[in-house]
């Protein structure tokens, strides 16, 4: 059936709407346009029961012709007296917030960042940690609690971890978050937890076992597989169980522990990153967590550490370099570390031990030093690397890491913590308990 001429004819909350269905197919199978055609999109229709073509959709017409139109141009365009959270529910039901998301800004360029908007922390204390969820949502640890907020920074119930701070948190999928939390002393309630992102409540508590027994530990660091689906955590119990814990997502089953070795620091560790190229996982523990920072590469096939770095034993200096955050490039075969002299060095970890080379071009944009400077953090997300230094966040790009932009606000004080995902990037600030966010512009449409 030639179905590019194919015309429909809808019945929205009263108002009828004309249209083809090449346009409605460009919502995609998993809309509820979707489930009106066929595989080969034709309409699912009785003449008996439905001579005319028409479907009743009983939702607002207002916003269906806002949707219509996004269908037909792919542009989004809101009118002033519609509110976008309203539009933004009834693109959930049809099926096209990804069509709305993509419409509203575009593929994740760092360089082409501007700031959307600013919303305020809804905690007494500071907040610690920020974690971009896949959707763009995110989570803001505080203390003892966890605020998620939905793409649309509406604020979901929190979560709270009963007067226990919270050491790290992560999302697993746009449903479930993965919170690390202090042991109690005595209490046995310390560990790594399973939350409902949408409910708050607790889902799975994923346990250490040493010798067959279960064993209270205090969860750090946190990082995640999605190739086999594992959970990462540093470990530090009351006996031997120091080191790096292995959880299945699924199952939430312990499959792994890697030991502490004599003499190296992972069940302190503040930084985990999985690398799907090598199947290993970055640990470091850094200044100030450690007097020495440690940088090491585990191989868990292998069960052994197959790289590693320490500061320990270097003769200091007036103007001593501490390494405050570290981040494997597993295209370079380096490991990029950061210093509180807002330098970027590069270690070389086809060379076990060898030294930090500080890269002078690589030198951070100053921002504005204020009262209480937090320690810088690193990321790398499609193939650019980002640096937090005081109250802005430097980018750097090509093979040489030139500085290519910077992202600042005016107010809000020092950055604590950063984070990227669902196309957006987030940005924590310890004074004022605020945190920004990102967005990439769409590109034009000729």
């Amino acid at each position: 059936m030639g179905y590019q001429q194919n015309r429909v004819r809808l019945n929205v909350g009263g108002r009828i709407f004309e249209t083809t269905v090449t346009t409605l197919a460009n919502a995609g199978r998993n809309s509820l346009f979707g489930a009106m055609f066929d595989d080969s999109w034709n309409l699912r229709s009785d003449t008996n029961t439905n001579p005319t073509n028409e479907y009743f959709i009983d939702r607002n017409p207002d916003c269906f012709a806002v949707l219509l139109d996004l269908l037909r141009t792919n542009e989004l365009c809101v009118p002033t007296n519609m509110s976008e959270k309203l539009l933004y529910r009834e693109a959930l039901y049809y099926g096209l917030l990804d069509h709305v998301r993509s419409a509203k800004w575009g593929p994740f360029d760092a360089n082409r960042l501007r700031l959307s908007g600013t919303v305020a922390g809804q905690a007494p204390g500071d907040g610690t940690a920020i974690r971009a969820g896949p959707d763009g949502g995110c989570c803001v640890a505080h203390g003892c609690m966890v605020h998620v907020y939905d793409w649309m920074m509406d604020e979901h119930p929190p979560i709270s971890l009963d007067y226990q701070r919270v050491n790290d948190v992560g999302w697993l999928d746009s449903e479930n978050i993965v919170v690390s939390v202090c042991e109690r002393m005595g209490r046995g309630d310390g560990g790594i937890g399973l939350f409902s992102s949408s409910s708050g409540e607790l889902r799975d508590k994923f346990q250490v076992s040493h010798e067959n027994q279960v064993k209270s530990y205090t969860a750090g660091a946190l990082s995640f597989s999605s190739e086999d689906y594992k959970i990462f955590s540093s470990c530090k119990g009351r006996s031997n169980e120091y080191g790096i814990g292995v959880w299945d997502q699924i199952t939430g089953k312990q499959t792994d522990f890697f030991y502490e070795p004599l003499g190296w620091s992972l069940g302190d560790a503040d930084k985990l990153q999985w690398l799907n190229g090598s199947n290993c996982l970055l640990v470091a523990t850094l200044f100030p967590r450690k007097d020495n920072c440690y940088i090491s590469l585990l191989d868990f096939r292998e069960k052994k550490m197959v790289w590693s770095w320490s500061d320990m034993g270097a003769p200091v200096m007036v103007d001593e370099k501490r390494v405050r955050d570290a981040i494997a490039m597993e295209e370079s075969n380096a490991i990029c570390v950061v210093n509180e002299y807002e330098d970027l060095g590069f270690i070389d970890i086809r060379n076990s031990g060898g030294s930090i080379r500080w890269s002078s071009r690589s030198k951070l944009m100053k921002g504005k030093m204020p009262d209480e400077p937090c320690y810088p953090k690193l990321a790398l997300h499609e193939g650019q690397l980002f640096s937090s230094m005081n109250d802005s966040i430097s980018v750097f790009c090509g093979p040489d890491w030139v500085l290519t932009s910077r992202l600042r606000r005016s107010y809000g004080g020092s950055i604590c913590d950063f984070s990227i995902g669902g196309d957006r990037l987030f940005a924590l600030h310890s004074e004022e308990n605020v945190f920004d966010i990102w967005e990439t512009l769409p590109a034009p449409i000729i």
